[in-house]
């Protein structure tokens, strides 16, 4: 397994030989092993992409760096301070479509969340809330409700006050993978361009290996549950579609899934094409 040698004054993510586990119910004690002795670091500013199978571990881990989960060995940190809650320096955007309140108007979801988040007064919330609009190209539908709005325009406005929170890291769990490939396509090439003007430290998780390389600077990929981490690769020289680099690294991605004994349905799905 490669690991990077990094600077720890610039990392933001820091993981220690973390255990992760679930109980079976709410009533059964027995709990099953999610992840198992992950160490790995997110440098600040990067967007680190996780790829595994299905069931592996990585919304578990997603929601652990969130402060949802409480590892049941090791730890998080968090610039440097462990991680025992979620916060607002962590904003999360899911794969569902329905993440925003269903009777309010898209601007007054921003707001509000600011208000509760930030205590910030209503007009300044106001301001905010209409730039980071303009930022993810829906400020033309600032004041309708979300079931007026199509399913990427549902994603872009929950970017939108994902970011207006001001977050430190921007965990987003599939947040693409429920979306048509046109779609989804647009939304990876605005979600990059939103990274360069903001430098937001982003975390993603992906069953799409071509997703995967196109937004991560790195790449982490996950064994099957209990999972290990099985690599970090660079992939920061490789965001142009169908360029060698790009081929390549994909292709080798692949065959590390395939080569740990991913079953055949789930390289079909990380494997598919946007």
């Amino acid at each position: 397994m490669k690991l990077r040698q990094q600077d720890t004054t610039d990392l933001i993510v820091q993981a220690r030989h973390l255990y992760l586990d679930y109980a079976q119910s709410n009533t059964d004690s027995h709990h099953v092993a999610v992840v198992k002795d992950a160490n790995f670091a997110i440098e600040r500013g990067e967007k680190f992409v996780i790829i595994g199978p299905s069931g592996c571990g990585k919304t578990t881990l997603l929601k652990a760096i969130g402060g949802f989960l409480t590892p049941l060995q090791g730890d998080i940190l968090l610039d440097g301070k462990p991680v025992h809650k979620p916060g607002p320096d962590r904003a999360f955007v899911f794969q569902d479509f329905e993440q925003l309140f269903a009777w309010r108007t898209v601007l007054d979801n921003i707001v509000y969340a600011l208000q509760v988040t930030k205590r910030i007064p209503k007009q300044e919330a106001i301001s905010k809330a209409r730039s980071y609009l303009e930022l993810v190209q829906v400020a033309h539908a600032a004041d309708k409700y979300p079931y007026q709005l199509s399913g990427g325009m549902k994603q872009r406005a929950a970017l939108a006050r994902a970011l207006a929170l001001e977050p430190a890291i921007l965990l987003m769990d599939e947040p693409f993978g429920a979306l048509d490939a046109i779609t989804r396509n647009q939304l990876q090439l605005e979600l990059n361009d939103i990274w360069q003007r903001t430098g937001v430290t982003i975390v993603l998780v992906t069953h799409s290996i071509q997703e995967a390389v196109f937004l991560g600077t790195h790449v982490m990929v996950m064994s099957s549950s209990p999972a290990m981490i099985r690599e970090i690769v660079d992939t920061s020289h490789a965001e142009e579609f169908g360029s060698k680099e790009f081929d390549d690294i994909s292709k080798h991605l692949r065959s590390q899934l395939i080569h740990h004994e991913t079953r055949s349905e789930e390289i079909a799905q990380l494997s598919a094409v946007e």
